[in-house]
C-alpha cells in the first residue's frame, strides 16, 4: 500500500485539502524501566471501578510520575483534585467504548470533562463512518470534539485498529490529523484486539512527526512497552503501569 496515495485519496473524499505531514525519524532505543513512566497513561476504565480504586491509581501515578491517569468522565473531578499541582495530568475517555454517540453529545461530554478538570480527552470515533466510507462524517465527528476542547485539553482519537483494514487505518489517521487532533490511539481495550507494533508503525508513518501516537490495549510488560515506543508510539495506555516501570 502507498500510504501517501491512500491518505491523499481519503482527504479528497472527505472534501479536505491534503498536506504532507512532517517526516518522522524512527530510532531504536533502550530504556530503563523507570524511564517508561513519562510515557504511561495509568488507566482504570472498568465500569465497576470504585472511588477507592481511583484514589489508589492516582497515588500510584504520583509515586511513579506517570504522564496521566485515564478514567471514565464521572471520575474526572476526583482525579483532578487528587493530582492537583503534581504534574500528572487528568485524562478521561469520551464516547467510550463504542463511539456511537452523536458528535454533539461527544462535544458536550468533552466540555463537561474539561470543566471537571480533564486536561486530556481520548475520544472514540464512530467506526461505522469509516466502514461506510463516509469520510466527511468521520472528519466532523473528530473536529466537533477538537472544537469543544478549544485548546484546553489534548484530544486523542481512538480508531480501534482491530476492526479496520490497513487502508482504513491510514484514512482515519489522515482525517484525524487534518481535523486538528493531537494524537491518534490504537484501541479502547474493549474490542477483539489491542495495540500491535505493526499498527503503531503504520499510524506513525501516516501522521508523521507532528502528532502523538498512543498505543493502548494489551501492553502488560516492559518488553511490550519498549516495542511500542520503538515502533513510533509517544504515549502508552496501560493498566499494568506499575509492573512495567518496576521491571
Amino acid at each position: 500500500m502507498d500510504i501517501r496515495k491512500t491518505a491523499a485519496e481519503t482527504a479528497s473524499r472527505a472534501g479536505l485539502e491534503f498536506t504532507e505531514p512532517a517526516e518522522y525519524v524512527f530510532e531504536e532505543k533502550d530504556y530503563e524501566p523507570k524511564e517508561l513512566a513519562a510515557f504511561i497513561d495509568h488507566t482504570l476504565l472498568k465500569p465497576e471501578a470504585s472511588a477507592e480504586e481511583i484514589d489508589a491509581i492516582c497515588d500510584q501515578a504520583l509515586e511513579h510520575s506517570f504522564a496521566s491517569v485515564c478514567v471514565n468522565p464521572t471520575y474526572a473531578g476526583q482525579v483532578s483534585r487528587r493530582l492537583k499541582g503534581s504534574g500528572v495530568r487528568t485524562c478521561c475517555v469520551i464516547g467510550f467504548p463504542f463511539g456511537t454517540h452523536e458528535p454533539e453529545i461527544k462535544a458536550a461530554e468533552t466540555v463537561k470533562a474539561i470543566s471537571d478538570g480533564a486536561e486530556e480527552v481520548d475520544m472514540v470515533i464512530d467506526i461505522a463512518n469509516v466502514k461506510n466510507g463516509e469520510w466527511r462524517k468521520a472528519f466532523e465527528d473528530i473536529s466537533t470534539v477538537v472544537r469543544a476542547a478549544e485548546g484546553k485539553a489534548l484530544v486523542k482519537v481512538i480508531i480501534e485498529t482491530a476492526l479496520l483494514t490497513d487502508e482504513e487505518k491510514v484514512g482515519i489517521c489522515t482525517v484525524a490529523r487534518l481535523a486538528g487532533a493531537d494524537f491518534v490511539k490504537t484501541s479502547t481495550g474493549y474490542s477483539k484486539g489491542g495495540a500491535t507494533a505493526e499498527d503503531v508503525e503504520l499510524m506513525r508513518r501516516t501522521v508523521g512527526a507532528e502528532m502523538g501516537v498512543k498505543a493502548s490495549g494489551g501492553i502488560r510488560t516492559y518488553t511490550d512497552a519498549v516495542k511500542m515506543l520503538n515502533a513510533g508510539a509517544s504515549r502508552l495506555g496501560c493498566s499494568a503501569g506499575v509492573a512495567i516501570v518496576t521491571g
